[in-house]
């Protein structure tokens, strides 16, 4: 299991990756994560409406009412343009943290490496 402090900076980029794909509701996209993660990120229902909240003020997504449920409307969530933009840089942001640390990583597999001869 994936611990939210190291993902934390990318919920974000995740919901938006989903949203790109087809507007979607709450318990739906962390459905998604769950399955696409393999069951190795389960987002928290609070981390979720927070990430929510401040793509909405961002202007990054923007939400509305949808089908109703048990009686209740379902509230769906859709990017916009400035949230396509702030995706976009987002994941070249991502490309290059995941290069530092696979450079660190690196390093670490050769002392694993060095410590068992």
């Amino acid at each position: 299991m994936i611990s939210n402090d190291v993902i934390r900076g990318y919920t974000d980029i995740i919901i938006l990756n989903l949203l790109l794909q087809n507007d979607s509701y709450g318990y739906e996209i962390s459905k998604q994560i769950r399955i696409i993660s393999e069951e190795k990120y389960v987002i928290k229902e609070t981390t979720l409406y927070s990430a929510f909240t401040r793509l909405q003020k961002a202007g990054y997504i923007e939400s509305y009412e949808g089908t109703k449920t048990n009686g209740k409307k379902r509230v769906y969530y859709h990017i916009t343009e400035k949230g396509i933009s702030h995706y976009a840089r987002k994941c070249r942001e991502w490309s290059e943290v995941k290069e530092l640390v696979d450079k660190f990583a690196a390093v670490l597999d050769s002392c694993v490496v060095l410590k068992e001869e």
